[in-house]
C-alpha cells in the first residue's frame, strides 16, 4: 500500500512539472508582441514607485484602445513619468506618448522579417519547454527504476506506469504544440 502511494505521488508530481511547464511557455507566449496591443507585454516592467519596485499594472489601468494602441492610465499622476521611463528602458521595440494624463503605446504594424524572427523565438520557446518536459518524464522514469531496483514494484508495473508517463508526456507535447501553433499563426496574421 504505502508503495502504490509512492507511486500516485511520483505520477503527481511528474503531471505537476508538465503543468508548470506548460503554463510557463503561455506567459512567455502573452507577452510576445504579434502586431497588435496586449496588456501582458507590460507584465515585467517595473515601476520605481517610493522606493518599491511596482509592476506598472499594480499602479495603473491598462487598456487596449485600438488594434495597435495600448492606453495606460496611471493613477497617481505624478508618477507618469516614471511609467514612461521605465517602459522605454524595458526596450519593448515601441516608444511611450503621453499627453499629460495618458500614456500611449502604439504598436507598428510587423514586417514580414520581424514576424519570420518573431516565430523563431516562439518555435525556441516551445522546444525548449519539450527539453524541460523530457527531462521531467526522465525523472520520473528513475524514480520508478529505483523503486523496481529495490523490489518495491514488480517488472510488469514498471512496464505499465512507463506507459503511463509515456501517454501523459504524448498529452502535454501536443497541447505544447498547439500553443505554439496557434502562437505562430497569431503571428503570421496581417
Amino acid at each position: 500500500m504505502q508503495d502504490e502511494e509512492m507511486v500516485n505521488e511520483v505520477k503527481l508530481e511528474y503531471e505537476e512539472d508538465l503543468t508548470k511547464a506548460l503554463d510557463h511557455l503561455i506567459s512567455e507566449y502573452q507577452i510576445i508582441r504579434a502586431g497588435r496591443a496586449n496588456p501582458h507585454i507590460l507584465d515585467k516592467v517595473v515601476v520605481e514607485y517610493y522606493g518599491v519596485p511596482t509592476p506598472i499594472n499594480q499602479m495603473a489601468n491598462i487598456n487596449v484602445q485600438e488594434a495597435r494602441v495600448l492606453a495606460i492610465n496611471v493613477w497617481d499622476q505624478s508618477q507618469l513619468k516614471n511609467v514612461s521611463k521605465a517602459i522605454q528602458a524595458a526596450d519593448l521595440g515601441v516608444q511611450p506618448t503621453d499627453d499629460g494624463k495618458i500614456i500611449r503605446l502604439i504598436f507598428p504594424a510587423l514586417t514580414e522579417e520581424r514576424r519570420r524572427e518573431i516565430v523563431k523565438q516562439v518555435k525556441k520557446l516551445a522546444e525548449e519547454t519539450k527539453v524541460v518536459m523530457r527531462n521531467a518524464r526522465r525523472d520520473c522514469l528513475d524514480m520508478f527504476k529505483q523503486m523496481k531496483k529495490d523490489s518495491e514494484i514488480s517488472e510488469d508495473e514498471y512496464s505499465g506506469l512507463e506507459d503511463e508517463v509515456q501517454k501523459l508526456q504524448d498529452k502535454y507535447i501536443s497541447l505544447c504544440d498547439k500553443e505554439s501553433a496557434d502562437k505562430e499563426k497569431e503571428v503570421m496574421e496581417i
